[in-house]
């Protein structure tokens, strides 16, 4: 399911705002009740009319997962309402949904990646040159998709055109990385307050071959929040989680990924929806960082509601 939650009426007292679900599908959007019942959005203004009376919302907090929520599709169309909204702008969005573009437009920044090997549907499949390039084990991704779907873990040349095929049900375009031996960390950055700010960084220590998703998921893994890492490193994969935040010209939430290998992090890919409930990673490091989930999602509307 694919949810907004809309914001009107702000108030004066502690309950400063009153949430409207908004469930997102392909087929409709609706407005759900308490009581479950649904009432259409109006796509032309983005309000939903309940007993008579219409709806308008002050701002939106983006919880959408993948498209159309993380891709910039969303966002933008919220900008040409002129609704205020708790993510990124749209440019953003697309560039981070877009592995490729995002780790190519990060690199002349200094930040480092692994190294990547590019395939279109329908290109020829040179198995010999991708290892070449790659070197084996590596990962078969798609490039455009979320939760870890399609992902495959590559130990044989042979593996390959099966691992591509994989890939290819969730997206038209894939990368190919090649395999990085080290520590895995996430790291949250979010405006809190008009400060851009890391919270403390959690490391992933997966009981798969690597942070699938049944280790996201199904309980497959550990979530160390903060990471068993030097000071000193917790400063430079900070320090580079930042760099990339603002670089990018961010707002709202963001989570980057990146594997540690002799001293040095790389930068995985960046979320920009990342999980918000309660045992997820962002709100794990709030936490951490003594933020409640009350207080990370009242910033958020906040922000919001000044941009």
């Amino acid at each position: 399911m694919n949810s907004l939650f809309s914001i009107t009426h702000k108030k004066k007292d502690k309950n400063k705002f009153i949430g409207y679900s908004i469930h997102i599908f392909k087929e409709k959007w609706v407005y759900v009740d308490d009581n479950d019942a649904e009432f259409p959005i109006d796509k032309n203004d983005f309000s939903v009319t309940v007993n008579d009376t219409k709806i308008t919302f002050d701002a939106v907090f983006n919880a959408i997962h993948g498209t159309p929520g993380e891709d910039g599709l969303m966002q933008a169309y919220f900008e040409l309402l002129q609704i205020p909204q708790s993510s990124c702008d749209y440019y953003q969005s697309a560039l981070t949904f877009n592995k490729r573009d995002l780790l190519s437009v990060l690199k002349p920044y200094g930040i480092k990646t692994a190294t990547s090997y590019y395939l279109n549907k329908g290109e020829h499949i040179d198995t010999k040159e991708i290892v070449s390039k790659v070197g084996l084990p590596c990962f078969v991704k798609p490039n455009k998709s979320g939760s870890s779907f399609g992902i495959s873990k590559v130990k044989t040349e042979t593996e390959l055109p099966i691992a591509i095929e994989v890939a290819y049900k969730e997206d038209n375009e894939i990368i190919i990385e090649s395999f990085l031996d080290g520590t895995e960390v996430s790291v949250g950055v979010i405006n809190y307050k008009g400060t851009v700010t890391v919270l403390p960084i959690t490391e992933i220590v997966s009981e798969n071959d690597f942070f699938d998703y049944e280790a996201k998921y199904l309980g497959k893994s550990q979530e160390i929040t903060p990471a068993r890492i030097a000071p000193e490193m917790t400063e430079k994969v900070s320090a580079i989680a930042k760099r990339a935040y603002e670089v990018l010209k961010m707002k709202g939430f963001s989570r980057s990924e990146f594997i540690i290998v002799d001293g040095e992090p790389h930068m995985l890919e960046m979320n920009t929806i990342p999980g918000l409930t309660a045992e997820s990673l962002i709100p794990q490091q709030a936490k951490a960082a003594g933020i409640s989930l009350e207080e990370l999602f009242t910033n958020a509307i906040e922000l919001a509601l000044d941009k």
